[in-house]
């Protein structure tokens, strides 16, 4: 059996998309974003918060210190940029 060939593009899962906070703005092209989720605790079952740092490609260094930015999976840019700006939500006060 021959298998056929569909035409178009080819269909792939959506990517992750995050809403986190600038922490530094320093490097070139490069944000620390760190982006904060509320988890159960196992025991307690209480709401605490957990927050992760990523860092995130950002081509036109569009984004400062205490914006709200979306950010994307991406593929490795680096040893350890794994995530790009989407956009910035809200601008720091």
């Amino acid at each position: 059996m021959e298998k056929q060939a569909t035409s178009g593009a080819v269909e792939r899962a959506q990517r992750a998309v995050r809403l986190g906070t600038v922490e530094s703005a320093k490097m070139d092209k490069t944000l620390v974003v760190r982006v904060t989720r509320r988890v159960r605790h196992p025991v307690y079952s209480r709401f605490i918060k957990r927050s992760t740092k990523l860092f995130v490609h950002d081509e036109e260094n569009t984004a400062r210190e205490g914006d709200i930015v979306k950010v994307m999976a991406t593929r490795p840019l680096s040893k350890n940029k794994r995530w790009r700006l989407v956009e910035v939500v809200e601008r720091a006060k």
